[in-house]
This record gives structure tokens, sequence and C-alpha cells, in this order.
């Protein structure tokens, strides 16, 4: 992502979505947005429209929706983003940035590639076609994502500082396990409000242009008793 020139302290304190003004603020600063999504998908969206697949075909039980959508996460080549910092209200990081355990985690490509194989029985066009993907692999990536991950406890909150550059496209996903749920904010470095998903769904995508350069944070809230192993992904 470049050198970041700009820095806010990390975790603004947030009143009703906007940080606590000073006395005699007469009013909030505007929020660092250009605009809402609009763009072709990025690595992020891609990733996170790979597992609304996935969960489409496990729902069905349909190998052709569970490969397509192997076939998408397969495309993104995922980078461990070392800029992005978090902090952790209420608990430990130390789960922050792990590898995801065994059977946890959001699936990855290979995992679809196996489940597809299994919906896929004895019907030899689709073993055939699962095998040529197999084969294709990381051949076919074309976008790209910075991610992160995250095991994050029932009751606990992570906030996220992720820096963005001014009139880019910027994406946004989080992406959980299915264990819990999982409430998501995106602020901007003053507290205004980009995006919300307070939904029954571990499962968020926001896309927005900022005004400038700037930090925003993510605030992920597992609001289960479970704990939830969620990636965090950006472009």
């Amino acid at each position: 992502m470049g050198h970041f020139q700009m820095r806010y302290p990390l975790v603004p304190t947030l009143i009703a979505g906007r940080i606590a003004l000073p006395l005699g603020a007469e009013t909030p600063p505007a929020p660092n947005l250009l605009a809402q999504g609009g763009a072709a998908p990025g690595g992020a969206r891609d990733f996170a429209m790979a597992q609304d697949l996935y969960a489409l075909g496990l729902a069905n039980k349909d190998a052709l929706t569970v490969l397509t959508a192997a076939r998408l996460a397969a495309s993104v080549t995922l980078q461990t983003g070392t800029e992005i910092r978090l902090e952790r209200k209420g608990g430990s990081t130390a789960d922050v940035g792990a590898e995801a355990e065994a059977g946890s985690g959001p699936a990855d490509a290979n995992v679809m590639l196996a489940t597809a194989r299994e919906f896929a029985q004895d019907d030899d066009l689709l073993l055939s076609l699962i095998e040529d993907a197999e084969v294709e692999g990381a051949r076919g990536r074309v976008g790209g994502a910075i991610q992160r991950m995250s095991r994050l406890p029932g009751g606990l909150t992570d906030v996220w500082e992720v820096p963005f550059y001014g009139s880019a496209q910027s994406e946004v996903a989080v992406i959980g396990d299915g264990d819990s749920n999982l409430d998501v904010q995106i602020a901007d470095a003053n507290g205004n409000t980009i995006c919300v998903d307070v939904s029954a769904s571990d499962k968020m995508m926001c896309d927005f242009v900022p005004a400038e350069n700037g930090y925003f944070y993510v605030t992920v809230q597992n609001k289960g008793d479970e704990k939830n192993s969620y990636y965090l992904l950006t472009n």
C-alpha cells in the first residue's frame, strides 16, 4: 500500500457515531468521503463474493456453484497487511494475525474445491472441471487483497486502524466463520460513520472513495457466545 505519512491516534472515542468534540466546537468535521462504491470489484469484494457463492452452493448442495466460488476465491492473492493496526477491547490480542485453526475461519479455495468434489459425486464432467481448477491453482490470479485474521472471543470487540488514499476506490470486507454474529462499523478519523452492519450475519462488505488520505477505523463486535475466526480484507 506504500508509505503512509498521516497518523491518527488509534481508536477514537465514538459517541453516537462521532468523536466527542471539544467544548465550544460548532460543527463536527465533514466525513472523509467522496462517493460510496460504484467502481469495478477489487480483490476484497471478489473474495467476499466467493464466500456468498460458496454459502449458496452449500445450501443447495450444488457442485457447480461451489466450483465457481472456488475459482473466484483462487483468483485473489491474499497478503498480510503490516500497516493495519488493532486494539482489542476487553481481552488479549494473542489470537490476532494468526493462521486459522484447522476447520475454522472462512473457506479458502482448497476447501471449496474439496466440497465441490464431494457434491459432484460420480458426475464425470463436473469432476473434470474440478480437476482443471485444481491444476490451474494460483495461475489464474488477477486480483489482490490485504488480509488480517482475528479469532475474536464472544462478547469482545476488535478495532482496526486502516490507511486509505484519497480519491482511490477503497474496499473493506469482514468475513466470519459462521459461529456467531459480528456487528461491524467503519468510521473515518473524525468518527463519521461510513458503513454499518448490525444484521444477524457475520459478513459485511463496504466500498467507498475517501476525499483525502486518512485512517479509517473498523469496529468488529462479536455479539455471540462462541469465538469467531474472521478475516478483515482490504484492497
